[in-house]
């Protein structure tokens, strides 16, 4: 099973405390290893006099990364405030994760990454291309550029090895 993105409804108003007890029982309950991050979707706005404040996107969701399993459902849907996941018809089906494109169009609004170059990918790992011209096909990490979000990577042309730079959020982890 690999970590994925689902949309988690709360009570309106009270996405950030939802955030707060969802990775405290996390924590207290030893799931850290399924239940990795939690967010809040916001994006910076400029008011009329000129000063920056965050407004939700989505007001009343949260995203949470995780590995969807029994037990790491049953805690999410079970903190307070929560009141389902979106893309489940109910009646105990599992939901569906957002695709990778929805994660990167609402993360990279935030200024921040679908995967996390420190933790999750390592040179002569397995990725496949998810969009640009070499959608589809599978390379091994060459060079990791932390700095600028990019990657080099081997694929395999008509026979020879070619490298690519590519951004994190064209590949996912294979």
């Amino acid at each position: 099973m690999q970590k994925e993105w689902y949309v988690v409804n709360t009570y309106s108003g009270h996405e950030n405390k939802v955030k707060e007890k969802l990775e405290m029982r996390a924590s207290s309950m030893g799931l850290e290893d399924y239940i990795f991050r939690v967010v809040v979707p916001e994006q910076k706005e400029v008011d009329e006099k000129g000063k920056e404040k965050s407004k939700k996107m989505f007001p009343g969701y949260i995203i949470v990364e995780m590995i969807m399993t029994d037990e790491a459902w049953f805690v999410v849907r079970n903190t307070p405030g929560v009141t389902g996941f979106i893309g489940s018809s109910g009646k105990g089906a599992k939901p569906f994760p957002l695709t990778p494109d929805e994660v990167d169009n609402i993360l990279e609004t935030m200024g921040m990454n679908r995967i996390e170059i420190d933790t999750d990918l390592q040179v002569e790992d397995t990725v496949k291309i998810i969009n640009g011209p070499f959608e589809g096909m599978y390379g091994k990490i060459r060079s990791i550029d932390k700095e600028n979000a990019n990657l080099e990577v081997a694929l395999d042309l008509f026979g020879q090895e070619t490298l690519v730079e590519l951004g994190i959020n064209e590949i996912e982890k294979a």
